[in-house]
């Protein structure tokens, strides 16, 4: 049937386009990430969508294709997801920090996200600094949770192919589309057995994906991230709001620190891979104090994860 129908609609400019439902949404989604459309087609969808923005219903759609194209990941209990899209370009990117302290809580981390990205020091290339190896399927994550008690890095290819062909469209046309806002929403478990946490860079967009948990009843921690990443800027605490089956949960959440930075934390000059492990390796030894807008948002996810009863019955235990 192909997607010159909908693109019809959505490729009508900023002000003239229109909304698909999700379920119109899910059937593009799907025939884009099958591979059942043009180059052209391709092309103009990703444009037409940079142009118009995505809409609460056509997130639930695009969201459910790429969801179903996963390899499923088994939660005996719930995970906490750290989507990892952007690495870092002028600060250290401490996702892997985040990822380590948490997975030390013995709480099960997924991390996904991309492996290279040139230009930026990706999660990936952090993690393997650390020793931390990559995962391949879902047999190896429950490996990582239950043998090492580390978290579990799984790089987009390996957990869902299909989007990770759409993510490289923007090397070749230069913009972003929807696959990477999906990206950062994806949790791939089954529903109610997953934290994610959220992050935006403007704050219009953080509106936008409020409402999209509230609207999906997700767990989450939202907040706006660390040039893109889902850390929290380590020399000023950001809001964090907190969402339990898509209700806001203020007194689990944080206050943004307001006024003049007075005091920083001691931070690597550099933020190349092998400088930010060493200091990860350092603040993990004791030997530099935990930033402490990251202590908060761990302790923000903790105390939440606390709040969630234990899928698939009581059983707290991970199994491999």
């Amino acid at each position: 049937m192909g997607i010159s129908h909908y693109i019809k609609e959505i490729g009508r400019g900023k002000e003239g386009a229109r909304s698909l439902s999700s379920e119109q949404a899910y059937d593009l989604m799907c025939q884009v990430l099958d591979g059942r459309v043009t180059d052209l087609e391709l092309g103009a969808f990703a444009i037409a969508m940079r142009i118009k923005g995505e809409s609460i219903e056509e997130l639930q759609g695009f969201l459910e294709a790429v969801t179903e194209r996963c390899i499923p990941v088994p939660a005996p209990r719930p995970i906490v997801v750290l989507p990892s899209y952007n690495g870092a370009r002028r600060l250290p990117n401490l996702t892997p920090l985040l990822a380590l302290l948490l997975a030390r809580e013995g709480v099960p981390v997924l991390v996904h996200g991309v492996g290279h990205d040139p230009g930026r020091v990706t999660t990936a290339q952090i993690l393997t600094a650390l020793g931390v190896p990559q995962a391949s399927d879902a047999r190896a994550i429950l490996q990582a949770w239950h043998r090492r008690r580390q978290p579990a890095f799984i790089p987009t290819e390996a957990l869902c192919p299909p989007l990770a062909r759409l993510l490289d469209v923007r090397r070749v046309i230069g913009l972003r589309n929807p696959a990477h806002t999906v990206a950062k929403i994806l949790a791939p478990t089954a529903p109610g057995q997953a934290l994610r946490v959220v992050n935006y860079t403007h704050p219009e967009y953080g509106q936008t994906l409020a409402q999209f948990l509230e609207r999906t009843a997700a767990h989450a921690l939202l907040l706006r991230g660390t040039e893109g990443e889902p850390v929290a800027d380590p020399r000023r605490t950001p809001r964090m709001e907190v969402f339990l089956a898509g209700r806001r949960q203020p007194a689990l959440g944080a206050t943004a620190r307001e006024g003049v930075l007075t005091d920083l934390p001691p931070l690597p000059r550099e933020c190349d891979a092998a400088t930010t492990a060493q200091y990860i390796q350092g603040v993990l030894s004791g030997e530099q104090p935990v930033p402490a807008p990251i202590l908060k948002q761990v302790e923000c996810i903790l105390q939440t994860l606390a709040q969630l009863p234990c899928a698939s019955g009581t059983s707290h235990e991970l199994s491999a």
